[in-house]
């Protein structure tokens, strides 16, 4: 296993594809191989549950310690320079399906910084007064 601080040439430099790849090890549950795409100094935000996460080894423990059951599927990832959003869809077997919104900071070739929203699809319903102008998803 490599160290997590080492990356070599296959790895993904680019903000974009370092976020898809972010996905992809946290899919295969590669813990090691998602470290080495965070900085040490990592902070994520999660905003919905009012958490700061500080640090890479506590974001990926945070994720390794989640119950398995969990799969994901990205729905988009859109960059602009070092900002990179993705949306991704994560259905468990016993919680139920979550989305998610990610923005992330992507500098030289690793994340650092993100703030996530994440949310269970009609978690919150609409209200009555909306109803002559919108219609379920």
């Amino acid at each position: 296993m490599k160290p997590m601080d080492s990356m070599d040439s296959t790895d993904v430099t680019e903000p974009a594809a370092v976020v898809r790849e972010f996905w992809a090890r946290m899919q295969a549950r590669d813990w090691a191989g998602l470290g080495a795409l965070l900085a040490d100094d990592l902070v994520v935000e999660w905003p919905v549950s009012a958490e700061l996460i500080e640090g890479r080894a506590d974001f990926v423990s945070v994720n390794a310690e989640y119950p398995e059951g969990w799969s994901i599927e990205v729905i988009r990832v859109v960059a602009d320079g070092e900002t990179v959003v993705s949306e991704v869809e994560v259905p468990h077997e016993t919680v139920g399906v979550h989305r998610v919104v990610s923005l992330w900071t992507v500098r030289d070739g690793r994340i650092t910084a993100g703030r996530e929203y994440w949310t269970a699809p009609g978690s919150d319903p609409s209200p009555q007064w909306r109803a002559a102008f919108v219609r379920p998803l």
